[in-house]
């Protein structure tokens, strides 16, 4: 028997794996297409178009892992019952339990896998990406450069760039900085870098250029450099904050907001309402997996196939999933229901091992009035 649930067990690896990395390709360009801009209008690098990419995908693993064990169970269930190798597991003497047993434990590990991801590398990869994003929003050159046309910021600097490579050197740079009593400063240059340094703000390095300005005289004063160091950052004011959203924190952070904060104290309900997400979503994968195993597997045997019952099973699914989307969102604005949270999938966990439990004495009470009718046949025969 340990070897046809192991059988069983590594037929399941592939649809399942399989459906994973199909899930996760689909959920990749549709972060890519929504993170483009990155690229389009602040001018990073592709290195962080695609790092910011990947550190969202932890995020989506809620939504990935049910629908993927879902799917690839009811692939390899499908596969098994087609090619009669389910019959001929009942055939040795299996029960539905047995049969099922290795979905089961699939099952478990997602869980336990989702529940790690949720709680741990969920929010630590959640924070670096928020932090990459919040570097490229304040980046100087991408707040105050547009490739090809003139920018003035609110505090009157005016700054041209003919082009900006990829790894961030500027090509052809003009600036204008306001002066006292309207006797502005100009710089040229061939290339510049910025760069950041430890005591704060950004510099643009500018190379081979010069820079001009007219002297209270009306002298015109002309420097040129090989090198000269520009600070940037005092003509860009930004009142922007790194800003940890909900999904970016840790679960002793959603439990237990700091109350004295003011965004915390007044989010307070949506964050413990997350923290019980984080718990029960995981929760699905066993659900799901188990509900596959009754739209093959949970009801009578049939050799024209189950298309009928994994139709119900797959719209019964997408219906758990919405409601319990809707039961979370009821959820953060009303604490004391958090516990429906875990109603909804223990309920379809429950529901679904009834369903395997009554089916299972069902098929046990039938092949004993077999194996009697058999018996009974004989003894009649020999009489």
């Amino acid at each position: 028997m340990r070897t046809i649930e192991s059988y069983i067990s590594k037929q399941m690896r592939v649809p399942i794996i399989g459906a994973i990395l199909a899930l996760t390709a689909i959920a990749i360009l549709s972060q890519s297409l929504t993170q483009f801009d990155i690229i389009v209008e602040r001018g990073q690098s592709a290195a962080t178009f695609f790092k910011v990419t990947f550190l969202a995908l932890p995020q989506l693993a809620g939504l990935i892992f049910p629908l993927a064990i879902f799917i690839g169970t009811l692939v390899a269930l499908n596969r098994l019952h087609n090619d009669h190798e389910i019959v001929a597991c009942y055939a040795n003497g299996m029960s539905l339990w047995r049969i099922a047993s290795p979905v089961v434990r699939f099952g478990v590990c997602i869980t336990l896998l989702g529940l790690v991801m949720s709680l741990f590398v969920q929010p630590a990869a959640s924070r670096i990406m928020r932090t990459e994003l919040f570097k490229i929003k304040t980046d100087v050159i991408a707040a105050a450069v547009r490739e090809g046309d003139f920018s003035t910021t609110l505090s009157g600097m005016t700054i041209y760039v003919q082009r900006i490579d990829q790894n961030g050197l500027l090509r052809q740079i003009f600036i204008r900085t306001p002066g006292p009593n309207g006797l502005d400063r100009t710089y040229s240059a061939r290339e510049g870098r910025v760069v950041n340094p430890e005591s704060g703000g950004q510099v643009l390095i500018l190379r081979n250029g010069s820079t001009q300005q007219v002297s209270p005289q009306g002298v015109l004063n002309h420097l040129t450099f090989n090198e000269y160091s520009f600070d940037i950052s005092q003509y860009v004011v930004s009142d922007s904050y790194l800003h940890f959203k909900d999904s970016d924190r840790f679960p002793h952070e959603l439990f237990f907001p700091n109350r004295a904060m003011g965004w915390e104290n007044h989010n307070w309900k949506k964050l413990v309402a997350e923290g019980h997400a984080r718990i029960s979503g995981p929760l699905y994968n066993l659900g799901f997996s188990l509900l596959a195993v009754v739209g093959v597997l949970g009801g009578a045997f049939s050799r024209h196939g189950y298309t009928r019952r994994i139709a119900m099973v797959s719209f019964i699914a997408a219906g758990i999933r919405i409601l319990g989307f809707a039961v979370e969102a009821a959820c953060a604005g009303a604490p004391e229901a958090n516990f429906l949270q875990y109603v909804v999938p223990l309920g379809l966990i429950y529901v679904c091992m009834r369903t395997i439990g009554r089916n299972d004495r069902s098929a046990t009470r039938g092949k004993a009035r077999h194996f009697e009718a058999l018996t009974s046949g004989a003894g009649r025969a020999a009489a």
